[in-house]
């Protein structure tokens, strides 16, 4: 089976075609690529599943903290407020942005999680999906093939722009992780591959732009936040194209322009902690706290 990972129409047009569900076709392409049995590489993906679901109760431990004390905790604060009906979203927006925020958490303090498609942004996919699991309670293996629909999106991103913060901004990552968490999702709610690539557009087109700009360079602040930004803006995308909302633009012409989008953006902006909110007076002494010292970048005024 020959599937084109450089373009989600022509993808989406293949299981169409087939009458399957796009991570169907993934998961078969990919085990005829790799000389696996489509059982193999299944059960590959459902080891990432599981650390997905393993990593949001310690991502929730109230006495969690980063390495460099920055962040920990808030993913516990949102849970509390879903689990006790404060929350103003109810329990799926509410679910999915602590277990965002959770995962991303669990990472910077060092804990096991997927890069999904980055560390930066490993919140979002897990998020979405475990957050669709316990809702609407769907079984394990819905939630592992959805993950195929997931990455069939990212490689087709990774082909044509880009997943790195160093080289696309944030769009590239937290975007990027928006836009799988999408396809999947609406894949996982029975939707339609026109929806998927509706999802995918609208989801991605609504992050152009966004800036990598981590606070002291470590990759917490505010990239833990935009990680619950980030599954926010999948479910918004979702949502829309399940009702029947499409995209005027697809989602093809959407991936390109945000790599062009990336392309024009400043070497400050693109995870170089010299500019965005890296360069704030609070930015710079948050640098200092951690590293002791004042920060150098001629950027930051000091």
């Amino acid at each position: 089976m020959d599937l084109n990972y450089y373009s989600i129409h022509e993808l989406l047009d293949s299981a169409k075609k087939e009458g399957l569900p796009l991570s169907s076709l993934v998961l078969t392409q990919q085990a005829e690529q790799l000389e696996l049995t489509e059982e193999e590489v299944y059960n590959k993906m459902r080891e990432n599943y599981l650390v997905m679901h393993a990593s949001i109760e310690p991502g929730c431990n109230p006495d969690l903290r980063s390495t460099s004390g920055l962040t920990g905790g808030d993913a516990y604060k949102m849970k509390c407020a879903v689990e006790q009906k404060k929350n103003l979203t109810g329990s799926l927006l509410g679910g999915a942005l602590y277990r965002a925020l959770a995962v991303s958490e669990l990472n910077a303090s060092m804990g096991r999680i997927v890069a999904a498609p980055t560390a930066g942004s490993c919140g979002i996919v897990p998020a979405a999906i475990l957050t669709m699991e316990e809702m609407y309670h769907l079984s394990e293996k819905e939630c592992v093939m959805s993950l195929f629909t997931a990455s069939a999106v990212g490689m087709v991103i990774a082909n044509n722009a880009s997943l790195a913060g160093a080289e696309g901004g944030c769009q590239a990552e937290c975007g990027s992780a928006a836009a799988m968490a999408a396809a999947a999702v609406v894949e996982l709610a029975g939707g339609t591959t026109d929806m998927i690539d509706s999802a995918v557009a609208i989801t991605l087109k609504n992050i152009l732009g966004l800036v990598c700009d981590p606070v002291a360079g470590l990759v917490e602040i505010p990239c833990i936040k935009r990680n619950a930004s980030g599954v926010a803006g999948a479910f918004v995308g979702a949502e829309l194209a399940l009702a029947g909302i499409t995209s005027a633009i697809p989602a093809d012409e959407v991936i390109i322009t945000m790599k062009k989008v990336g392309n024009a953006m400043p070497a400050t902006l693109r995870e170089t902690a010299e500019g965005g909110l890296a360069a704030t007076p609070t930015g710079r002494k948050l640098f200092e706290q951690v590293f002791g010292k004042p920060c150098s970048h001629k950027t930051c005024g000091i």
